[in-house]
């Protein structure tokens, strides 16, 4: 970035010179008994805590409330708990450990509406110790890198002490408060914290492709606090005209807007500017949000209003999880009965994105925990464990074993689904406890050993003579209702095809043999087109393997209205590529003589095939050598 010109009044000192305080004699207006709030995240005033700390013996009772906080916390330590009692909204690490003794205190509420209990007088703030940058020549300073609760904060407190600092990178949008707004000022040039973010695993760099796969062009994205979400960003930069709207941002999202692909362009509101309420990050970081009109910095009871946030245009928002239960149930702020971190936006950008037009509500984990010891997903929440996200409001859950849509599922259908990404280690189990938990019918029990996933990498587009753009896929646990719906509407001709029987009634157990495969000896796949309800199954494809021989038994069903449009020679192909792979030596096929249709196809691969009449059938045989 190039050099900014100066930003703020070069004589503020001479000008203020008279709310000029020492950062000790400035907390020496602190008495014992009252309530202080201190500054978000990087824009901790760390001169002020420290004096702050060094008053501890004379502060007896005084109650510490914040948000989420970097850098030191020397407030929270055993031997000052007489002194201090820590009160937190968002449980950061340097706090972690006073509240999980029970030591400190933990608020668990929604973000957007922390402002309304400052404003309301419900949390009344005696003093406000927050970090501005210098006022400029009109008198306003910047609240810089965290404006989130800190503009509610320093409005509501009755002494606000502001620690003004020329490093304080100075950030537009409502992000301002003026100078004869603040009481006291303790001029201060320490550098802003810094936030290094861990490097991403190869855990959270494929849950981050399975999640970007889901953001299309045009979307305009929340990043919840997390390694997770930022672990997307890599995978976004060949998207178009993405928005951001968000509560918080970091250096890995200067990588989007450089890449070309965060425009805002297709935003409903604030067109044109990434949205967000406070940033953690780098100098890099600071830098480049100083005086950088592309940004506009908002207090939270804007930024994480789900009203707001549903007026977005396809609105996604990314949070992460620490438990999920088999009904949909998303603990994120606790574990068992340790609070760890917090509600923090999570609700707010989960309704909101949920109600945008187009928009998405993400939840994402890894799908297991100590060193792949523990599931991530269970059959039940922890004893203790918190609900953040309700069953009812949860909509998409991802893992590094791929993505679960719940909205609007049954019970049993969500067990699938999660099941289904949940670490195989742990499917086996998950599913004999979802029995017992009665989520699931008894008849699933006929499904164990059969709970696998096909590797991802066998998805692909074909698109048929006629235009027309199909998916072939794996079959999915999941897709049980897709293939029951699929199964009646077949015409009794088709299903005698197939079945080589007038079949009326298809029982739950013939449809679970069509979708529990273990995608070794036992493969199917199938062909699905969109519909209004995600997709609908068109076509399958499968094949036995008889170990014997090394030869499988290959057949298909296809939807009467797609049939002779190419959908069989396409599963038939995919089938083909996936047993040469798999080293079996050919297929062969039982075909009913007046199926001329199948026939055809069969008859026209590039591989050696031979048929021989059996009274009502032709018995093809395949050779792929």
């Amino acid at each position: 970035m190039t050099s900014k010109p100066l930003s703020f009044d070069p004589d503020w000192q001479k000008k203020y010179a008279d709310m000029l305080f020492s950062p000790e004699a400035a907390v020496s207006r602190i008495r014992p008994g009252q309530r202080v709030f201190i500054g978000t995240g990087c824009a901790q005033p760390q001169r002020l805590v420290r004096a702050l700390v060094a008053r501890g013996r004379e502060l007896s009772d005084t109650e510490i409330i914040h948000l989420l906080t970097l850098g030191e916390a020397p407030y929270a330590t055993r031997d000052l708990t007489e002194c201090f009692r820590v009160n937190s909204f968002f449980i950061a690490e340097n706090v972690r450990h006073i509240i999980q003794e029970g030591l400190g205190d933990y608020t668990p509420i929604f973000l957007s509406d922390i402002p309304r209990l400052f404003s309301s007088g419900q949390i009344e703030l005696d003093v406000a110790l927050i970090q501005v940058t210098p006022p400029d020549t009109e008198g306003m300073c910047s609240l810089g890198v965290s404006v989130d609760i800190v503009k509610s904060a320093a409005e509501n407190a009755a002494l606000v002490i502001a620690e003004v600092n020329p490093l304080m990178p100075r950030t537009l949008g409502n992000s301002f408060i003026h100078v004869h707004d603040l009481d006291i000022l303790v001029p201060s040039e320490e550098p802003i914290i810094e936030f290094h973010p861990p490097e991403p695993t190869e855990v959270s760099r494929q849950i981050g492709e399975y999640v970007a796969a889901l953001v299309e062009d045009h979307s305009t994205i929340e990043f919840g606090i997390g390694a997770i979400p930022q672990s997307v960003v890599p995978f976004l930069k060949n998207k178009k005209d993405l928005g951001i709207h968000t509560e918080m941002f970091t250096d890995s999202m200067i990588e989007l807007v450089e890449a070309g692909a965060v425009t805002g362009n297709r935003k409903n509101m604030d067109r044109g500017k990434i949205v967000a309420s406070f940033c953690m990050g780098t100098k890099r970081l600071y830098d480049y949000v100083n005086n950088n009109p592309l940004f506009a910095f908002h207090p939270t009871e804007y930024v994480n209003d789900p009203f707001v946030i549903s007026r977005q245009h396809k609105q996604v928002a990314i949070n992460v999880a620490l438990e999920v239960d088999l009904t949909g149930q998303v603990c994120a702020d606790s574990l068992g009965s340790k609070f760890y971190s917090g509600i923090g936006g999570q609700v707010d950008f989960n309704r909101g994105a949920a109600r945008s037009p187009g928009g998405k509500a993400i939840i994402a984990l890894p799908s297991t925990a100590k060193d792949g010891t523990v599931s991530r997903i269970v059959t039940r929440l922890s004893p203790g464990a918190g609900v953040v996200t309700t069953r009812g409001d949860v909509h998409y859950v991802v893992t590094e074993y791929g993505v679960a849509y719940l909205h609007g599922k049954s019970v049993q259908e969500r067990a699938i689904a999660l099941i289904s990404i949940a670490h195989p280690s742990f499917r086996e189990q998950l599913l004999r406890e979802a029995i017992e938990a009665k989520y699931l019918s008894p008849v699933f029990a006929g499904v164990k050993g059969r709970f696998v996933i096909a590797p991802r990498e066998l998805h692909r587009t074909h698109v048929l003579k006629d235009g027309t753009a199909v998916t072939i896929r794996p079959i999915h646990p999941t897709d049980e209702p897709l293939m029951r719906e699929l199964l009646y509407t077949l015409s009794q001709e088709t299903i005698y095809y197939r079945f080589m029987s007038h079949i009326r009634r298809f029982p739950r157990k013939q449809v679970q043999n069509f979708v529990f495969v273990n995608h070794r000896t036992d493969v199917a796949i199938v062909a699905t087109v969109p519909s209004a309800h995600g997709e609908d199954i068109v076509g399958v494809g499968r094949y036995y393997l008889d170990e014997k021989t090394n030869y499988a038994e290959v057949a298909f069903v296809v939807h009467d209205a797609w049939q002779n449009r190419g959908i069989v020679t396409a599963l038939l192909e995919t089938l083909i590529a996936i047993a040469r792979k798999n080293g079996i030596h050919g297929f062969t096929a039982e075909v009913l003589r007046n199926n001329r249709p199948m026939q055809a196809v069969l008859s026209k691969i590039p591989y050696e095939v031979t048929s021989t009449p059996m009274q009502d059938v032709l018995s093809f045989k395949i050779a792929f050598h």
